[in-house]
Formats: structure tokens, C-alpha cells, sequence
């Protein structure tokens, strides 16, 4: 089968990869790291990856302000947000934000890495490889420790906005 020339004879331009991806609902997620300071970045990229060992992966942009701190992290927090928390998501996908001053809740966990409270829930994971990707890291991650047991229901990020999840 031979492709027509508008179908895909050119590469896609990143407008037309994030404005498919819009479309695409997923699941808000805070990355944080222990650094000089402590780090963190929303993301919608965390996914599981394999149960035997328990591994994650999520991309973080190497322009960001959080990347200095994830490239030399050996662990890294998770945090699966409720639809309660879209202010903390947004305050950690806001550039040059203080994530960590108040109202952010948090403390010190395993491995001094910043675990956020009142998440749905959270796992403090090893750092195991960073996968060069484009302009980004896709970073590899094994759950060491964490807590499922937060609740409420989860956050979701579509069309360019944080939502709930409906029935």
C-alpha cells in the first residue's frame, strides 16, 4: 500500500502531536526529586511499564526547571492526584513557581525524596535509566516503597485542562 500525499508524505509538525494529544485523556501525576532544593513537575506521561521488577516510566523535558535535579536523583517520588488537587497540579506544571511553599503540603519520605500528602497515592521509586528521547528524558524507575491507599477519584487531563472523571 502506497501512502497518498496527504497522508503523512511530510513529518508532523509538534503542533499537530499535542493537538492529538489534547483529545487523548490522562492521568495526573506530580514527579518529585530531593535536590539542592526539592524538584517536581506534573506530568501525564507516567505509566506502568512491567510488575516483575515494578517499573514505571514518565518523560521530563531537559529545558525544564526540574530536570537538573531528576538527571542526578536516585529516587524519585510518584504521585497519583485526586480530581480534589487540580490547584497543586497546576501550581507543579506552572513555570517558575514555588511548588513547594504553601499551601503544597508535603514532607520527607524514603530515600529523602518529597512526598506529597493528600494524594491518591504514591510509591517512592529507584531511578534505573534515563532514555534519551527528542527533547526529553524518558526516565525508568523502580518502586521501592509507597502507599495506594489515599482517597477520593483520580485527575484527569484533557483538552487542555484538568477534570474529573464522570460516570
Amino acid at each position: 500500500m502506497t501512502a497518498s500525499p496527504e497522508l503523512g508524505a511530510q513529518r508532523p509538525a509538534p503542533d499537530l502531536l499535542r493537538s492529538v494529544f489534547r483529545r487523548h485523556a490522562a492521568g495526573v501525576a506530580v514527579i518529585t526529586a530531593h535536590g539542592p532544593r526539592p524538584a517536581g513537575f506534573t506530568a501525564t506521561s507516567l505509566t506502568s511499564v512491567a510488575a516483575e521488577p515494578p517499573l514505571v516510566s514518565f518523560g521530563v523535558g531537559t529545558g525544564s526547571s526540574s530536570w537538573p535535579v531528576i538527571a542526578d536523583a536516585e529516587h524519585v517520588g510518584v504521585h497519583i492526584l485526586g480530581e480534589h488537587q487540580s490547584e497543586l497540579a497546576a501550581t507543579f506544571a506552572r513555570s517558575g513557581a514555588d511548588r513547594f511553599a504553601p499551601p503544597t503540603r508535603w514532607r520527607t519520605g524514603p530515600h529523602g525524596v518529597p512526598l506529597l500528602e493528600g494524594v491518591l497515592a504514591w510509591m517512592v521509586c529507584r531511578v534505573v535509566a534515563r532514555v534519551p528521547a527528542g527533547d526529553h528524558r524518558v526516565v525508568l524507575a523502580e518502586a521501592v516503597a509507597g502507599d495506594p491507599t489515599g482517597d477520593g477519584r483520580p485527575l484527569l487531563y484533557h483538552q487542555g485542562r484538568f477534570n474529573g472523571l464522570r460516570d
